[in-house]
């Protein structure tokens, strides 16, 4: 079996399926991601990897809003957030993600 047949009938769900595709250098379709994308991807990764952190708490709460936001309505996300302890959703928050579904 070919590596564009494996990935067919591999998971495309969770986390992780971008991370193995993008090993792979295979979209899910199949198809080789062109190096050049492949390359600018790692160069920029490259420099996140080198980024002082601010803290586990802080990068949680980013990655429930910019997730969340995709999958759960603004004020119901905004509950969540405060009923966990972290600050509810920031006004630029709410414009970024929420702004054309209003």
């Amino acid at each position: 079996m070919t590596s564009e047949a494996n990935i067919s009938t591999e998971s495309t769900t969770g986390a992780d399926a971008i991370d193995v595709a993008i090993a792979k250098g295979i979209d899910f379709d199949g198809t080789p991601i062109p190096p050049v994308k492949l390359d600018l991807y790692h160069q920029v990764m490259g420099l996140e990897a080198g980024r002082q952190r601010s803290g586990v708490s802080n990068t949680m709460r980013s990655r429930i809003v910019r997730i969340g936001a995709k999958h759960i309505p603004e004020t119901e996300l905004n509950q969540l957030l405060i009923d966990a302890g972290f600050q509810g959703l920031k006004e630029k928050e709410i414009l970024f993600y929420y702004g054309s579904k209003s």
